[in-house]
């Protein structure tokens, strides 16, 4: 892996694009060259050392297309398992030398680029992430879609879950919407219903461990024109055993070019919808970030590669220089 261009504030997020040598790729320097991108970040006031986040891809680009997801403008195959740890080896190394992480809080986030549960890589990299590294905070976070299809991932991934890492682990799904024609538009592919993800949420979620236990969260990404019907809601997924977070839908040329514009703004803290779930006994997360974030491209659904290859102003997004390490276009060869 060599890393050809960065972005970023040190003290917020930083985003790194790298060439790997893996097959006959489409992205630039010629045949056997692909791009990818990565993410360390911070949220202040919280130090690096008590919470630090990596955000790694998984696939290159995504052959989903979520309608507001940028980095599913195109799709060029999956990345191996040692192609994936690369990643993380050069974010550790790159603060912490010696490989330790005296981290409270180490959360891997495999969400930059490509759904995770379409590369079973991702579950080798799981089992031998706590052996390479000395790093007691870890706590891995997969955030799916959850396509039709990848039971089998699950399956390995609830007994990895059981066996490695009990309550330190994040598993979320990306639900969006109640609706289901209007969550077809925003999620293009064959996914699994609420009762699939309900169903397997509850084998997920070990009810015997209830004090230390993480609760899965559902993840809504909430657009002007996006519903959240509560009643749907709790007769599909129990308060005791799922969270709800619900984001702002990032600045993005994916979200421009659909014409989506978020529901969750800036400086808005309290919603009807929100508060209707909590009503229901949800506890529920309005997680909307640094601002700056969205300027530096960092934040999910944002992907500076093809922001640039598609030279467009996108209002609220991408406006830090990018610092080129390496003779690498990284325009109009998508």
């Amino acid at each position: 892996m060599k890393i050809v261009a960065k972005v970023g504030n040190e003290d917020i997020a930083m985003v790194y694009i790298a060439e790997l040598n893996s097959g006959n790729g489409k992205d630039p320097k010629g045949p056997g060259k692909k791009l990818i991108e990565f993410v360390e970040s911070v949220q202040p006031p919280t130090p690096r050392s008590e919470k630090w986040v990596l955000i790694v891809s998984t696939l290159f680009g995504c052959p989903v297309g979520c309608s507001f997801c940028d980095a599913g403008m195109y799709y060029d195959g999956k990345l191996t398992k040692d192609e994936i740890l690369s990643q993380i080896d050069f974010l550790i190394h790159n603060r912490f030398p010696r490989g330790g992480v005296p981290v409270k809080k180490f959360k891997i986030q495999f969400a930059r680029m490509g759904e995770p549960a379409l590369n079973e890589n991702v579950l080798d990299v799981l089992e031998e992430l706590p052996d390479i590294y000395d790093a007691p905070g870890l706590m891995p976070s997969i955030s799916t879609i959850a396509p039709k299809g990848t039971d089998n991932f699950f399956e390995r991934l609830l007994d990895i879950k059981k066996q490695i890492y009990g309550s330190q682990f994040q598993l979320q799904f990306s639900i969006h919407s109640t609706d289901v024609e209007k969550r077809k538009s925003i999620i293009p592919v064959k996914i699994w219903d609420f009762k699939k993800i309900a169903s397997f949420g509850e084998r997920f979620y070990n009810a015997d461990n209830r004090d230390n236990e993480r609760k899965i969260t559902l993840n809504f990404a909430l657009a002007k024109d996006t519903t959240i019907d509560p009643d749907i809601m709790i007769d599909n997924f129990s308060p005791e055993k799922f969270i709800i977070k619900v984001t702002p839908v990032n600045p993005t040329c994916s979200a421009k070019k659909n014409h989506i514009s978020s529901h969750i703004v800036p400086g808005v803290e309290k919603y009807e919808i929100l508060e209707a779930l909590k009503n229901k006994g949800y506890d529920v997360i309005l997680s909307i970030g640094e601002l700056a974030e969205n300027d530096i491209g960092s934040n999910c659904g944002q992907h500076i590669m093809n922001y640039m290859r598609k030279n467009e102003i996108v209002p609220g997004g991408y406006t830090y220089p990018l610092i080129n390490v390496d003779e690498v276009t990284l325009i109009k060869d998508a």
